[in-house]
C-alpha cells in the first residue's frame, strides 16, 4: 500500500472536532449595479485607524526580528492607561486569542478523563463552543432571556463541582445588552471563589448605560475575575489581532505558561501603543458610532421594531426563521448583515449611508410583513 492509499480515507481528527460548530465570519457584500457596498456583518469599525496609527505602521521596518513575546512595551502603556500592574496583563491574538489562552490554562480535560464545564450564556458569542470545545471541556448554554440579556440566576444555578470557567459577555453578543454592576456583583458572590469569572469586554468603549459594569473594576474586587479586551473594535486594528487580558497574580502566573509566545506582533503592539496614546481621538471617533447607533435604534422603534438595548456596535432583530430572508433582501441592496438562521439578525453600524439603507430596508420589509 503506497502512502497515497493510506491517505484515501483522510486522516480523522479528534472526535471533538466534528461535533464543533464551524465558525462563520461576516461574508462581504455582493456588488450591486449602482451601489455602493457596505460590510455590515463582522462588527467591524467603519473608520480606519487614527493618522499617528497609520504612521507608526508606516514606519516600521524590523520585520526580520521576532516580537516582545510578552509585549513589555505594550503593557506599561495599558498599565499605565488602566492604572493597574504591569503584571497583570496578558497579551494575545485579539481577546479571542487572549480567551483561548484562558481556557488552555484553567478548562480542559483531566488525568481522570473526565471534562471540566464552562458556563455562558446562548446565544452569544459563537467562537465560544468551539474554543472551548477544543480546549477539552465541556460548554453549558443557557439561554439569553427574551429581551436578551444573560440569565444570571440560572447561569448560577448550573454551576456544579466540574465548572471551571464562566464566560460573561458584556455587551453580549450578538444580542447587545451590557451586564449591570449590581446584578455581575451579587452572580460573582454567588459562585465559588475557585471559578474564574472571564468579563468579556471587546465592545466596552461602546458602551453608554449609567449602570453598566467595568471589569477592571471588579477584578481589582475579586481574585478570580478575568477582563478580557481588545484593540479590534473601537480602535479599528481588527486585522492586526491584539487584545489582552487583565487578572490578578493569582491567575496570570498561571496565564503565562500557557500564552502563546510572540501571539502579538511588533507593528500591532507599537500600533495599539500609539492608539492608546491619542485615546482622546478614538473615544471622538466611537462617540460618532455610538450616534448613529442611537439614530438607528430610534429607526428601529419608530417602525414599530422590537430590539433589545444596544450597547455594542451592532443591533439585534430577532427574525426567528426569517433571519435568512432578511439577509438576502440585504444582498439585493448591496448590504452584508450576520444572519444566525432560526434566531435572528446582526447588523453592526456602519457609515451613516449604510445605515440609513439599513432602516430603508426594515422600512420596506415592516410593510411588506403589514400586508401580507
Amino acid at each position: 500500500m503506497t502512502p497515497t492509499d493510506a491517505l484515501a480515507g483522510g486522516i480523522p481528527p479528534r472526535p471533538v472536532v466534528n461535533r464543533l460548530p464551524r465558525y462563520a465570519a461576516g461574508k462581504p457584500p455582493v456588488a450591486v449595479d449602482g451601489l455602493a457596498s457596505y460590510k455590515l456583518s463582522s462588527n467591524e469599525n467603519p473608520l480606519p485607524p487614527l493618522p499617528a496609527v497609520v504612521d507608526a505602521i508606516a514606519r516600521q521596518t524590523d520585520f526580520n526580528r521576532y516580537p516582545d513575546p510578552l509585549s513589555s512595551r505594550l503593557r506599561a502603556t495599558l498599565a499605565e492607561f488602566l492604572n493597574v500592574p504591569g503584571d497583570d496583563i496578558v497579551t494575545g491574538a485579539g481577546s479571542l486569542g487572549a480567551l483561548n489562552q484562558i481556557l488552555a490554562t484553567f478548562a480542559g480535560q483531566n488525568d481522570d478523563g473526565k471534562a471540566d464545564e464552562v458556563i455562558y450564556a446562548w446565544r452569544s458569542f459563537e467562537a465560544y463552543p468551539i474554543s472551548v470545545g477544543l480546549a477539552g471541556a465541556e460548554s453549558v448554554r443557557i439561554p439569553v432571556t427574551a429581551d436578551g440579556r444573560h440569565d444570571l440566576d440560572a447561569m448560577a444555578a448550573a454551576v456544579s463541582a466540574r465548572t471551571k470557567v464562566i464566560l460573561l459577555c458584556t455587551p453580549n453578543n450578538p444580542t447587545g445588552p451590557a451586564l449591570t454592576t449590581v446584578e455581575t456583583e451579587r452572580f460573582i458572590r454567588s459562585v465559588p471563589a475557585n471559578v474564574v469569572v472571564v468579563i468579556d469586554e471587546a465592545y466596552q468603549e461602546f458602551v453608554r448605560a449609567e449602570d453598566a459594569v467595568d471589569g477592571i473594576a471588579l477584578y481589582r474586587k475579586y481574585p478570580n475575575v478575568v477582563v478580557l479586551r481588545t484593540f479590534s473594535k473601537a480602535h479599528g486594528l481588527a486585522g492586526l489581532r491584539v487584545g489582552y487580558s487583565v487578572s490578578g497574580p493569582e491567575l496570570t502566573q498561571h496565564l503565562r505558561v500557557a500564552a502563546t509566545p510572540f501571539a502579538v506582533s511588533q507593528i500591532a503592539e507599537k500600533a495599539a501603543m500609539v492608539s492608546v496614546q491619542n485615546y482622546d481621538q478614538v473615544v471622538e471617533r466611537v462617540q460618532t458610532l455610538v450616534d448613529e447607533r442611537s439614530r438607528v435604534m430610534a429607526g428601529l422603534r419608530d417602525l414599530g421594531w422590537r430590539v433589545p438595548d444596544a450597547q455594542g456596535n451592532f443591533v439585534w432583530l430577532e427574525l426567528g426563521g426569517e433571519s435568512y430572508r432578511f439577509a438576502e433582501l440585504a444582498g439585493e441592496r448591496a448590504l452584508s448583515v450576520r444572519a444566525f438562521p432560526g434566531e435572528g439578525v446582526r447588523v453592526s453600524i456602519g457609515e451613516p449611508e449604510a445605515n440609513t439603507r439599513f432602516l430603508d430596508l426594515c422600512a420596506d420589509y415592516t410593510k411588506a410583513s403589514e400586508r401580507s
